[in-house]
């Protein structure tokens, strides 16, 4: 017996069947197009930093904090990290002896023919009995079915955990998009509104013009006309709001009734410089990758189990304690019992199953390595997207610039000219349509490069610099940004600290 104890832990300290896991390979390019990067090796568990505060807006800041505390979504993510942490840890236990106290009171009948180290000559129990023992079971884990179980179990819960930080910087960057989004609304509209105001002072001109007997009440009409479709576009305009208002509400959990961002009355800022000397597989960090890699190595470590049930199994069986048809001495010393041996399970037959569950465990393998490297290709294609949106919308927006300030110029030429009656009402309209349509194309380019620019931070898994800089304060008091900042206690540090806990 104590040859065998030693043989099997000697034999499950060495032994352990199945592939190693090992990182596959990725065709990571040695640079993106357009940006100068250097050489790095980055962590899945860098730090994102707090990347929404280079645009510098003390809302935007406000918003991204009561989402990262509040959002529904995100707590069920960590809800599902705990499950999977719990059960990493309920694996552990595998690799220890269960004991267990089965007190039992019955009544029972033995049988005539019973194992005895004497002759029963016919005679059996029949009463009750009384079994106060410790049952003691510890499997060898001489093939390494065990310590591969806890590769997945372990391997499982970082993916939750990467789960978790990728549908945080998920929610982060939808709510910085859809903020720059409605902003870009507010500047449509207040580019509009200023319409609205220029076109009832030609209103005005005109209906003066009618009655001078200098002008037509057809210009009169064409601009009322202009004047009514202006006002039609503010009210399209802010039914587009309302429904983003109503996005961010969910976004930061809280009742889309009572949510409300006040209207902006600046212009977007442009958007951050990319800085030189980012690593070119900084994309890496990206949460998505990660927890497709440790998908990879899960179902790497359960070939591993899948191999181990063509092997025997080795339990050490032990039981010990009192045993007695009288209550009342069954703890005397000669109610004493024990047994202890070894319990060997040899898989002989089993309909192919252990071989199919191989096959399938090797399948999973390659759904997962398949699935890691199209994720891979997928991030590197996000981070050129984002590059080309940001380069082309750079150039667009300055030949939009120029587009502007020409229209204006002529709108401007058009009122001159009309005014001194040496040219018709329709230039004019056609001169402030055209102003009109380059002012908020120009807007529109201003939110376009502040939301592709979030796109590039999603797109390398959050902030270029772990350096943030600090949020500028507020110029004056927000009252919407103080509500915003009230998070429920506990819970961004809870988010914060999922790596400190073992």
């Amino acid at each position: 017996m104590r040859s065998l104890l030693l043989l099997a832990l000697t034999t499950s300290a060495l032994a352990q069947v199945g592939p190693n896991y090992e990182r596959p390979a990725t065709a990571a390019p040695p640079k993106f197009k357009g940006v100068t990067w250097r050489a790095a090796t980055p962590s899945a568990h860098l730090p994102k930093g707090t990347w929404w505060t280079v645009f510098r807006d003390s809302r935007l800041n406000s918003l991204v904090s009561a989402a990262t505390a509040n959002n529904q979504q995100l707590k069920a993510a960590i809800a599902r990290f705990d499950q999977a942490r719990a059960a990493a840890r309920m694996a552990r236990g595998d690799f220890f002896p269960t004991v267990s106290l089965p007190l039992s009171a019955e009544t029972q009948q033995t049988s005539e023919n019973m194992p005895s180290p004497f002759p029963l000559n016919g005679m059996r129990y029949d009463g009750p009995a009384y079994n106060a023992p410790l049952d003691f079971s510890w499997e060898l884990d001489l093939w390494g079915k065990i310590r591969r179980q806890n590769e997945g179990a372990r391997a499982d819960a970082a993916m939750a955990a990467d789960a978790v930080h990728n549908i945080l910087l998920g929610i982060q960057a939808e709510v910085a998009v859809n903020y720059f989004k409605l902003r870009t609304l507010d500047n449509e509209m207040r580019i509009v509104r200023e319409a609205v105001g220029w076109r009832n002072e030609a209103l005005k001109i005109a209906k003066a013009r009618v009655q001078a007997g200098a002008g037509s009440e057809l210009e009169q009409a064409q601009a009322e006309t202009e004047v009514a479709t202006a006002e039609a576009e503010i009210s399209a305009l802010q039914a587009q709001r309302d429904q983003l208002e109503n996005v961010l509400a969910i976004l930061i959990g809280t009742s889309a009734s009572g949510f409300n961002v006040s209207a902006g009355n600046g212009l977007l800022s442009s958007p951050p410089s990319i800085p030189t000397g980012m690593p070119s597989d900084l994309l890496e960090r990206r949460p998505d990758i990660s927890q497709a890699e440790r998908a990879l190595e899960a179902a790497t470590a359960r070939i591993g189990v899948a191999k181990a049930q063509f092997f025997p199994s080795i339990k050490l069986m032990g039981r010990g304690g009192f045993q007695s048809g009288d209550i009342d001495i069954l703890f005397e010393p000669t109610s004493l019992m024990w047994s202890l041996g070894p319990s060997i399970s040899v898989p002989l037959f089993s309909g192919n199953k252990n071989r199919w569950n191989l096959t399938k465990s090797k399948a999973v393998h390659d759904e997962a390595l398949a699935n890691y490297r199209q994720t891979f290709l997928g991030a590197l294609a996000d981070v050129e997207s984002s590059l080309s949106a940001i380069r082309n919308l750079g150039s667009q927006a300055d030949a939009q610039g120029r587009a502007r300030t020409s229209a204006e110029k002529a709108a401007q030429l058009a009122k001159t000219r009309y005014e001194a009656g040496t040219s018709p009402y329709l230039d004019v309209i056609e001169a402030n349509r055209t102003t009109l349509t380059t002012q908020r194309a120009t807007a529109q380019i201003a939110g376009q490069r502040l939301i592709a620019t979030v796109g590039l931070i999603k797109a390398i898994g959050g902030g270029w610099d772990q350096r943030m800089p600090t949020p500028l304060p507020a110029t004056t008091p927000d009252p919407e940004a103080k509500n915003l900042d009230q998070d429920k206690p506990g819970f961004f540090s809870k988010v914060k600290g999922w790596f400190k806990r073992d």
